[in-house]
């Protein structure tokens, strides 16, 4: 699969973009080059290669569940400049 210059001016059109006439050969062959590697990749057979989520198979350090925060609602809500039965007040913004 290739793109030609004209295409990539299409599609440069499309996403407003401005690309002059210097860049669009370097452009063009970049994405091309591009383009290339995909197919590449895309010629590998992988029917047994199994997939996987993260190519390195490490564990996650857990830490415990644990509370390290006192509950300070009430300290907070006391500068609050609303506040009713543990939530803050709040004015309609649709009306």
């Amino acid at each position: 699969m290739s793109v030609t210059t004209r295409q990539l001016a299409e599609v440069a059109t499309l996403a407003r973009l401005q690309l002059r006439a210097e860049q669009a050969e370097s452009v063009t062959r970049s994405i091309n080059e591009i383009l290339g590697l995909v197919d590449q990749l895309q010629a590998l057979d992988l029917q047994q290669v199994a997939p996987m989520a993260h190519p390195r198979d490490e564990v996650q350090r857990m830490r415990t569940d644990e509370v390290t925060e006192t509950n300070q609602r009430a300290a907070f809500q006391a500068v609050a400049p609303a506040a009713d039965e543990g939530l803050y007040v709040v004015p309609p913004v649709i009306e």
